[in-house]
This record gives structure tokens, C-alpha cells and sequence, in this order.
């Protein structure tokens, strides 16, 4: 009942006040944005959502697009700005994914969306992380997020998962919310590798 029925509608309303109680901000936030890196204010990149299928994430841009002599793209940390790491720490790079919620793509709390790469990588039992709406935040952000190695991510969604349920979501926004501007950075996390541990 909850998960198919009262979870989804919870999440297009909350979702659906925050952003015209947010608006004026985040409109504040995209000229910024605009101004500071002369383009797009916007990041879009392709993550695995519920049932394996894929979905555009939104996020506030953080890097710019410094390049090298063969016009290949630098690593991520020679590419954050200030402002960007501001914008993580905070979580405002985050604030987008209540479109992708307002979609259906997402929802305020299950599995953190992960790249299409990783696909080929999971096992059977990891792969049941995509048998519910990927979140915003989850089981695994509160108990330690990207500090957490793989294997435990994995298993704290698998545990989402199974003990899902009005009473755990309230439980883990109320964790995010808490220590929200402490939160370790979303890019710290490192390539997925199901033969190395971290």
C-alpha cells in the first residue's frame, strides 16, 4: 500500500511545494550559476533508475570544463570550483533532483542512482537495488554514505529495501536533514569495482 500507492504521492507533494517554496532561491542560484561559468547552470548526466531503466539526473553544475593540449576533459578534482564545492557541501548541487522527483524518475528516499557503467557489474542480489524508485537519500548516506565501501552501500540498500516503509523514510530524511551540511562529498566516492576493496 505505502510503497505503490501513499510513497509516490507523498513524494509529487512534498516535492511538487518544495520547489514553489524554493523558487525564488533556486532561481537565485541558476544566475549565479550562469554568470559564474558563462553557460549552462545545469548538469545532466544518465543514471539507472527503477527496473534498470535509465533516466536524466539533474544537478546544479560544480566543474568547469578545463581541458588538456588533446582536448580531453581533467579529472574532476582539478575541474571543481569554489563555488562548486560550496554547492556540495551544502547539498544545493542537489537541489535539480526534486524535478527528476516531480518526474517519477526518483524519490525522496531509496538507493542512490548509480551510472549505467556499473550494470554489467552486479551480481544478482546487488541488482535488486533497482526494484525501487532510486533516492535523494537512503539507508546508506545516513550510515556513513560514500565513506562506506561498496559491498556495505549495497547492503544497507538491500536492507532499505526489505524493511521499507513510511516509518524508515520518515526515520532516514529526518537522519539526512540533521547532520545536512556536514555530509561527506557525493564525489569522493571513487570508480565501482566489484574486484577491489576499498
Amino acid at each position: 500500500m505505502y510503497k505503490r500507492l501513499l510513497k509516490p504521492v507523498f513524494d509529487f507533494v512534498i516535492a511538487f511545494s518544495l520547489l514553489i517554496l524554493l523558487f525564488p532561491f533556486l532561481v537565485l542560484i541558476v544566475v549565479i550559476l550562469i554568470l559564474y561559468f558563462k553557460g549552462s547552470p545545469f548538469f545532466f548526466q544518465k543514471r539507472i533508475g527503477l527496473n534498470e531503466k535509465p533516466f536524466t539526473i539533474w544537478k546544479f553544475r560544480t566543474m568547469s570544463n578545463k581541458r588538456n593540449e588533446n582536448n580531453e576533459l581533467l579529472s574532476d578534482e582539478f575541474r571543481i570550483t569554489k563555488l562548486g564545492k560550496i554547492l556540495r557541501k551544502t547539498g544545493i548541487d542537489e537541489f535539480p533532483q526534486l524535478i527528476n522527483i516531480l518526474k517519477g524518475d526518483m524519490s525522496f528516499v531509496g538507493p542512490r542512482p548509480l551510472l549505467p557503467d556499473y550494470l554489467p557489474l552486479y551480481s544478482l542480489e546487488v541488482k535488486k537495488r533497482h526494484s525501487v524508485k532510486p533516492g535523494l537519500t537512503g539507508l546508506a548516506q545516513i550510515h556513513g554514505g560514500n565513506s562506506l565501501e561498496w559491498e556495505k552501500r549495497f547492503e544497507q540498500d538491500l536492507q532499505y529495501i526489505k524493511n521499507l516503509s513510511f516509518h524508515t523514510d520518515l526515520l532516514i530524511i529526518k537522519n539526512t536533514i540533521n547532520p545536512y551540511l556536514t555530509r561527506t562529498d557525493s564525489n569522493n566516492i571513487g570508480r565501482y569495482n566489484p574486484q577491489k576493496k576499498s
